[in-house]
C-alpha cells in the first residue's frame, strides 16, 4: 500500500505549508475586512411561559 510509505507525501506537506506560512499568511494578513463590527446592543424579547391545560 503506496499510502503508508512517508517518503513522498512527508515532503509534499512540509512544502506546502512552507508555502504557505512563508508565502501566502503575509501577502494576507495586510487585507483589513470590509464589514468593520459594530457596536449595536442586543435586544431581548421577553417571552411567557406556556399554559399547560393539565396542570
Amino acid at each position: 500500500m503506496p499510502q503508508l510509505n512517508p517518503a513522498p507525501w512527508f515532503l509534499i506537506m512540509l512544502s506546502t505549508w512552507l508555502v504557505f506560512t512563508l508565502v501566502m499568511q503575509p501577502k494576507l494578513l495586510p487585507f483589513t475586512p470590509t464589514n468593520n463590527p459594530s457596536n449595536k446592543t442586543a435586544t431581548t424579547t421577553h417571552t411567557s411561559s406556556w399554559n399547560w391545560p393539565w396542570t
